[in-house]
């Protein structure tokens, strides 16, 4: 998707505004913060106390603060969000930043539902601004010299991924009723998209919970995609698996025509093939949230589209929206139908005509099935008061 680029100058960093100041936000303005291509400029929460709390902890005590999204932005100059709220609030902070011409790096999930994402991703083509989505572990290079292996194996047969971790969060993951699928498996489901260039058609899943553990909610799954082109992605995982545990990234193995390759998410991958592999580029740029604000910025000055645009990154939740509806039946769900009922959703609570014209123009074309292209203008006229927004953590 085009999107309006920002002159900062030659070496002028980018003035961003972050909202949220929990403790991923806390995250975020370090980030920013030790950027030669960001410059902070003020942080947004519903709790200006605990903005100005974190501003101090960050050493920048004088960092303007305040609850109003668009007041703080016209008081700082700012050029850009980081919307670090919880995903509850995804939606109405990314929006207002967008129709207030402002583009938006967002965590993820992209936003509570599906429905809100594909509204939001039809925000960005009316507005005309950059809507990305973090993903983080895309930057890891690790990854990026994983994906090059898989792609010397030639058809894949299957790309497992397999995650056993038992943290004792406390708070609101301990009361989800599916903790793992949708505050965690969107990162391997994410990276498996990117790993295999190419979508997924269905999924069946069980979820359930072992008899020890401390999740009210089903805290193990194991899901099985069919990807187009047939390859399986295999997902086995649990929060409640002491002992041996993975990394945070998971254990991963592609097994294709020519070989294998696998990774065990903090090593250097390996390859298994017949024949000789072929030389790994470097990919020595930032990693995990400094790679995505390196790569915000990039698209902001060049228009070029980057990993997690809003219309590419809307079917890594829709893997999670369709492995906990096939976990809640018990049949194989199809990414056609989760789709088409997340479109009619988001056409039911669209309320500004614009994004709902977006949304009507036919499938093929919508944010659900992927596209990158076409000319979009940006809108002007004011926009009401920015929500008041916590950061979750």
């Amino acid at each position: 998707m085009s999107h309006a680029t920002i002159d900062c100058g030659t070496h002028a960093p980018l003035r961003v505004l972050v909202v949220g100041a929990g403790p991923m936000g806390r995250t975020w303005l370090k980030a920013v913060s030790a950027s030669d291509e960001a410059d902070l400029v003020g942080l947004v929460d519903l709790d200006v106390d605990a903005a100005r709390h974190a501003a101090a902890q960050l050493g920048r005590p004088e960092l303007p603060t305040g609850d109003d999204l668009l007041e703080l932005a016209a008081r700082t100059d700012a050029q850009a969000v980081v919307n670090v709220t919880p995903p509850a609030a995804h939606h109405q902070v990314t929006t207002t930043a967008l129709f207030a011409g402002l583009p938006v790096l967002g965590e993820k999930p992209m936003a509570a539902t599906l429905a809100q994402a594909l509204a939001l991703a039809a925000a960005a083509e009316v507005s005309g601004r950059l809507f990305m989505v973090s993903q983080s572990r895309r930057w890891n290079p690790q990854l990026f010299h994983l994906r090059d292996m898989v792609a010397q194996l030639g058809a894949i047969g299957t790309l497992t991924t397999e995650f056993y971790k038992a943290p004792r969060f406390s708070g609101f993951r301990e009361e989800m009723p599916h903790p793992l699928l949708v505050d965690m498996a969107i990162h391997a489901f994410d990276s498996a998209r990117f790993l295999l260039a190419t979508e997924p058609v269905s999924v069946y899943c069980e979820a359930f919970n072992p008899p020890w553990s401390w999740y009210r909610g089903d805290a193990s799954a194991c899901a099985t995609f069919e990807m187009a082109g047939g390859t399986r992605y295999l997902y086995h995982g649990s929060w409640c698996a002491p002992g041996a545990e993975t990394s945070w990234n998971g254990s991963w193995r592609a097994s294709g025509e020519h070989g294998t390759a696998r990774w065990d998410g903090e090593s250097t991958p390996a390859l298994d093939i017949n024949g000789p592999a072929k030389p790994l580029d470097a990919h020595t740029g930032p990693s995990d949230i400094a790679g995505a604000l390196h790569a915000f910025v990039g698209a902001l000055r060049t228009g070029r589209t980057p990993m997690g645009e809003a219309h590419e990154n809307a079917m890594s939740l829709a893997m999670v929206e369709a492995a906990v509806e096939s976990a809640r039946t018990g049949r194989r769900v199809s990414f056609a139908a989760v789709l088409e009922q997340a479109h009619a959703q988001a056409l039911t609570d669209e309320r500004r005509p614009q994004v709902r014209a977006a949304l009507e123009r036919p499938v093929g074309s919508r944010a659900c099935a992927g596209s990158r292209d076409g000319e979009h203008s940006p809108t002007t006229g004011a926009v009401a008061r920015g929500p008041a927004t916590r950061d979750g953590g």
